[in-house]
């Protein structure tokens, strides 16, 4: 800290022998050996005492310039402090970009100084807020959308919901064990499969952080720098089939809903599924849009068709009324166990393909 501080003495005893207060380039000598204080590991504390230790050799002791010295020191080791946390930040948002994209230069060797052991298996929990667009994973199609993205104050709000997440998150969990980030207009969190209780924890500061109407989805459990990106594409793809099946649940899991991609891989026979069983519910008065909803609040109940109507805000009576008009129109009632997995696996692919409001080739 001498070798330091050497500057910083010679102005104290010049400005003691001749009362002149240290110049723009002194104080610039002085902010240079704060910045290299900084970059040495050395705490500001100690940097302020050792400063004020050499004043008092000192005499008499010029306080003016010994402000001036001190404040230029403690300039020059916070300047460099934040130019240090920008630069982690830009390395930050680089490995994330480089990990949820399964770009592998030097990914292990650059995840093990964010404190994540690639070699594990890992979950990501991806968060977005209330009212932002649906974002879809990239390469799995559909429009991507953005929670924070457009505005540089949301952009700049949102790296500071995730530093606070993560610091929560570190603080119980230590570093080696959560990254927190932004990517697509999202919050991500990537945390090892063993430790459940964290996706948890990461939903309970998401409830805080946010609006109602946020959502969270969570990808499953896989192995390695490509299960981190297939665990991504898991929860954002979960958030989406929310938004499209009218899923009430703000927390949802790619393992509950592993069937719709299934739905999804053969298109021509979803589409084919649709149209041979709902297309007649398009010759209904007031349109098919009732009874679907009939139908989804019917599934949701497990056949209770009280439980149904509360659900709809209706009354039994239109329930029963409805079930049988869907039966006079297309041949299925939900009371035959074969016909109601018929209807619903259709009234499925209708809410996944935005069925009626699209129609279907």
């Amino acid at each position: 800290m001498d070798e330091l501080l050497g500057g910083h003495l010679r102005m104290l005893r010049e400005a003691a022998a001749t009362g002149r207060l240290p110049g723009r380039a002194e104080l610039d000598d002085c902010r240079a050996a704060g910045a290299l204080a900084a970059e040495r590991g050395a705490s500001v504390r100690a940097l302020v005492e050792a400063a004020l230790a050499m004043a008092e050799s000192v005499r008499p002791t010029p306080l003016p310039a010994l402000r001036r010295t001190v404040s230029a020191l403690m300039e020059g080791y916070e300047n460099a402090q934040r130019s240090a946390l920008r630069q982690e930040e830009a390395a930050r948002r680089e490995f994330v970009d480089d990990l949820l994209q399964g770009r592998a230069d030097r990914l292990a060797e650059r995840a093990e100084h964010f404190g994540l052991r690639l070699a594990e298996t890992y979950v990501v929990a991806v968060a977005r807020p209330a009212g932002a667009a649906t974002v879809v994973a990239p390469g799995n199609g559909g429009s991507e959308g953005s929670g924070f993205e457009g505005d540089g104050g949301l952009a700049g709000e949102a790296e500071g919901t995730a530093r606070r997440i993560e610091d929560a998150l570190v603080a119980r969990f230590g570093s080696h064990n959560v990254l927190v980030a932004v990517r697509d207009g999202m919050l991500v969190c990537v945390a090892p499969g063993s430790l459940t209780v964290a996706n948890g924890e990461f939903t309970h500061h998401v409830r805080q952080a946010f609006a109602p109407g946020w959502r969270v989805g969570l990808g499953r459990a896989h192995r390695g720098p490509g299960g981190v990106v297939t665990s991504y594409r898991e929860g954002a793809n979960a958030i989406e089939l929310g938004d499209r099946l009218g899923l009430r649940a703000p927390v949802l899991k790619a393992a509950d809903l592993l069937v719709f991609p299934v739905l999804l891989r053969d298109r021509a026979a979803i589409e084919d599924l649709v149209t041979s069983v709902l297309s007649p519910l398009l010759e209904a008065r007031g349109g098919p849009e009732p009874l679907l909803a009939t139908l989804e609040a019917i599934f949701a109940s497990q056949g209770n068709q009280t439980a149904a109507a509360r659900r709809l805000g209706v009354s039994t009576r239109a329930v029963t009324y409805r079930l049988e008009r869907i039966r006079r129109l297309t041949g299925f009632s939900p009371d035959d166990s074969t016909q109601r997995f018929t209807l619903e696996t259709a009234v499925l692919g209708a809410r996944l393909l935005d069925w009626p409001a699209h129609p279907l080739r």
